[in-house]
């Protein structure tokens, strides 16, 4: 039996086992891939941001429309200064196995993942607390040392190195997310299998089952258990969204992240308003290996960037669920300025592009009487990627260039990428974590362990960085932010493509499931009509 054939079998056993059990609710939720690791201080991907909101609950999460609002954290003081905060935590949270969850539990997360022994690809988005960066870069600064501690069971106080106007909503990411101690301590790394995972969330896992489904069960010590309607989340794995699209038609999926871009319009004549295009916090890029020859030249690097035509891209390859990026930050962003920062060759036409990219090359050694350049486009396994990654490479062919390709599926490609595996050009996309420019530069940042792909190092964008988050006048911080943008795009480390949008396949039966600017949908907020 093929694997195609195998997880649909597989799906057909999920919509079965449902409907025997007349009792439960079941939501089955399509999604991007399967997790790396399902240890929150580990992740970093997206699809593992949506089971971590179903599995764990933060201080503070998101709600169905992707708004900060309490969690463990009943409520919260913001000292006068904007460097400290004081969390109550609700008296009635509860682990999985009914122990309480109590404000050292949060202690010992937030320093479990800052701990450089922890190997945290994700630490960095936690260095506004006091002391953490030093701690986590081995810098002469311990736990003990960093801006967190439990006052008493129910009061948890942070520090801060500065004032971070983005904080709350940074607790909200899966960085933020509490472990268990005891499960930890008694399991090692094996705390995250069935059956020793012990988690504070609105759902306890129940099978991971690779290739298949990850299958959550409704958590009876949930401190708002009475409110959540699902009781079985299925999470199904659809990296083929032809696939994917056919079993939402046939019923066996109630929802589905993305929409291979070619059947936009037979979906929508099929579906309807079940067919969902909303706009989202994200940027679609390639990543060069700037350590690599050729690559390791501005002057390749803004060639094959400024022939890339995004309005084909969007309009066409992606029949316009996507939007042509010429910098990097993409719109609707917090605190950060009104004239978007964009590649110079924009009002260029076509034709003119073509012309500069041919001399550029030229000078750099490449094309008539030089030598041919060949180009290695890796990208994780979509319709949607691959048909972008064709369109690019006849691109590139106009001014001479030569493109192969490499694609796996996406946990072993952001394995690859994160662990430093060889490339010339990776395809990458970045969904922020919090509506601020912070996250979307820092990633760029050269001490950005595992996200910096480029392996790009520029020291006046990180003193930029620096003094951005030393700044607390906000206009002058997003100023400030803008130079260090405006860098990456002179520079072509990374090149911005497109911007996403939320791309939805969402059935009528679900009600709660609301696509907003942070693509958050915890499951808790979901139900099913019947």
């Amino acid at each position: 039996m093929g694997i195609r054939t195998a997880l649909r079998a597989c799906g057909f056993a999920l919509v079965f086992a449902a409907s025997a059990a007349s009792a439960q609710v079941t939501f089955n939720r399509g999604y991007d891939a399967d997790p790396e690791t399902l240890d929150p201080h580990k992740t970093s991907t997206v699809s593992e941001a949506h089971l971590m909101r179903d599995l764990f609950e933060n201080l503070v999460v998101h709600d169905a429309r992707g708004r900060v609002a309490p969690g463990v954290a009943e409520s919260w003081t913001m000292s006068p200064d904007g460097k400290s905060y004081t969390f109550a935590l609700r008296a009635n949270a509860r682990w999985s196995n009914g122990d309480p969850v109590v404000a050292g539990d949060f202690e010992y997360s937030l320093k479990r993942i800052m701990d450089p022994a922890t190997g945290a690809k994700y630490a960095n988005i936690l260095y506004p607390i006091l002391n953490a960066e030093a701690f986590n870069k081995g810098q002469g600064k311990t736990a003990a040392d960093m801006g967190v501690k439990a006052i008493d069971t129910r009061t948890l106080r942070i520090d801060l190195e500065r004032p971070t106007p983005y904080f709350l909503e940074l607790l909200t990411h899966q960085t933020g997310s509490p472990v268990h101690r005891a499960s930890v301590e008694r399991f090692g790394a094996d705390f995250v299998k069935p059956g020793n995972l012990v988690s504070n969330g609105a759902f306890r896992l129940v099978e991971n089952v690779p290739n298949s489904h990850i299958r959550l069960a409704k958590n009876p010590t949930f401190h708002d258990a009475g409110a959540v309607k699902i009781d079985i989340v299925n999470f199904i794995p659809h990296q083929d969204l032809a696939a994917a699209a056919r079993r939402f038609i046939a019923g066996e999926l109630h929802v589905t992240t993305d929409i291979p871009a070619d059947q936009i319009k037979f979906l929508r004549q099929r579906l309807g308003d079940q067919v969902k295009i909303t706009p989202y916090l994200g940027t679609w890029y390639f990543a060069f290996n700037v350590n690599k020859a050729p690559f390791d030249d501005a002057r390749v690097r803004r060639a094959l960037a400024m022939v890339i035509d995004r309005e084909f891209l969007a309009e066409q390859v992606w029949q316009e669920t996507m939007v042509p990026a010429y910098g990097w930050i993409p719109p609707g962003i917090g605190n950060y300025v009104s004239t978007p920062i964009e590649a110079d060759y924009k009002t260029m036409s076509p034709i003119d592009r073509e012309d500069e990219a041919k001399k550029l090359l030229a000078a750099a050694g490449f094309g008539p009487g030089g030598k041919k350049l060949t180009v290695q486009i890796r990208y994780n396994t979509t319709d949607n990627n691959r048909a972008s990654a064709v369109a690019i490479a006849d691109m590139w062919k106009q001014i001479g260039v030569e493109t192969t390709f490499v694609n796996t599926d996406a946990r072993t490609h952001f394995a690859f990428l994160r662990d430093g595996g060889d490339f010339d050009v990776a395809r990458v996309g970045w969904i922020g974590d919090y509506s601020d420019p912070q996250n979307f530069l820092f990633v760029l940042q050269s001490d950005s362990k595992g996200l910096n792909y480029a392996r790009w190092a520029n020291p006046e964008f990180d003193g930029l960085m620096k003094q951005a988050g030393e700044e607390i006048d906000l206009a002058k911080r997003a100023q400030i932010l803008a130079r260090a943008e405006a860098i990456v795009v002179r520079e072509n480390p990374y090149v911005g493509l497109l911007f996403y949008s939320n791309r939805n396949l969402i059935s009528n039966k679900v009600e709660g499931y609301i696509p907003n600017l942070r693509g958050a949908n915890p499951s808790r907020y979901v139900s099913i009509k019947n």
